[in-house]
């Protein structure tokens, strides 16, 4: 994936983001990351259009972001709120925000949008310089599952309604752990393409990742309820400290 671009996604998909993640679990999210920041200020790397920001914000947690789409921005901007929240228009792999904060935060299989294992590397950090003393980065991810594909593609629905079906199409590069994406949203006649590539890696990996940047794992779950990590979560919400 030459010529990386860290404000392609938004482009792409910023003007209905909020439809496209309408079905998270986000107020699980907030609740979590309100308690793991332990009053101290958030970071979000990859804060778009405010989803889990704004909640936070709402709730009297300082909150900042970095953000390298100016789409993504422009959304989070119209919002109520969203004018307060500082934000450092960056890669979030390398981009600083001023101060130190008690809890970074990777959401939504965001890490996996960076390129490289380099830039994965980079990002883990990135986030533990932004920490202080005993702060804590979280990384939500889905965990890879070669299995589902055949011939190293796969087609998968992700969401059907009576005014909008999602489906995803992938082809996989198992040599360098990539995976090309295309998301067709289908709705009220409107056909969107939104592509997105991704570099993925394992939950082992992404801990090597942590300890390379001075961080431990604290805690690993398969989502935000907290529930206990096993052989066949399809994804993970991992904690790590500094």
């Amino acid at each position: 994936m030459s010529g990386f671009d860290a404000s392609a996604y938004g482009r792409r998909i910023a003007d209905v983001y909020d439809d496209v993640t309408a079905d998270l679990p986000t107020e699980l999210a907030v609740d979590r990351l309100h308690e793991l920041a332990e009053g101290g200020r958030v970071l979000e790397f990859g804060i778009g259009t405010g989803r889990l920001a704004l909640p936070l914000a709402a709730r009297g947690v300082p909150v900042a972001g970095v953000e390298a789409s100016a789409e993504m921005l422009e959304v989070l901007r119209a919002k109520p709120g969203g004018d307060r929240i500082p934000v450092t228009v960056g890669d979030f792999s390398t981009a600083r925000a001023d101060g130190a904060f008690s809890l970074v935060v990777l959401a939504f299989n965001t890490v996996f949008a960076l390129p490289s294992q380099d830039a994965q590397v980079s990002c883990f950090r990135n986030a533990a310089a932004h920490l202080r003393p005993g702060g804590r980065f979280v990384v939500e991810a889905w965990v890879p599952d070669l299995g589902a594909f055949r011939d190293r593609s796969a087609v998968r629905l992700l969401s059907l309604a009576e005014d909008r079906i999602m489906v995803e199409a992938a082809r996989l590069f198992p040599a360098d752990q990539t995976m090309r994406t295309t998301r067709i949203s289908l709705a009220s006649g409107e056909v969107r393409l939104l592509p997105a590539n991704h570099r993925y890696a394992w939950p082992a990996e992404l801990d090597l990742m942590a300890r390379m940047a001075g961080m431990e794992r604290e805690h690993r779950w398969s989502d935000w309820s907290g529930a206990a990590f096993a052989d066949d979560s399809p994804a993970h919400v991992s904690v790590y400290h500094l």
